[in-house]
């Protein structure tokens, strides 16, 4: 996956993210993120990797994210590989 198409995926799921009025604020007080940091963020890739790393903590998420999106469930995993510090490490 490109980049580009990994960032625009990842923006997709802050959108659904910041209208998840249950979910946001758990998001906000784990990261510790302010709404003005949500605004910055979604120009920082690796801000966005953080957004996909919070979704990716819980199926349910993945699934309730991906359905309201039209995507496909393992998008958000191969786009958040794609992201700064999201390769998945390689022991050969």
């Amino acid at each position: 996956m490109q980049q580009d198409r990994a960032e625009e995926i990842a923006l997709v799921a802050l959108g659904w993210l910041a209208g998840n009025e249950d979910l946001l604020p758990v998001f906000m007080g784990a990261s510790g993120a302010s709404l003005a940091d949500l605004r910055a963020g979604a120009a920082d890739p690796a801000f966005l990797g953080s957004v996909l790393d919070f979704i990716l903590m819980d199926d349910a998420w993945v699934i309730a994210c991906c359905e309201a999106s039209g995507m496909a469930c393992e998008t958000l995993m191969h786009a958040r590989q794609t992201l700064p510090g999201g390769a998945l490490p390689n022991w050969t």
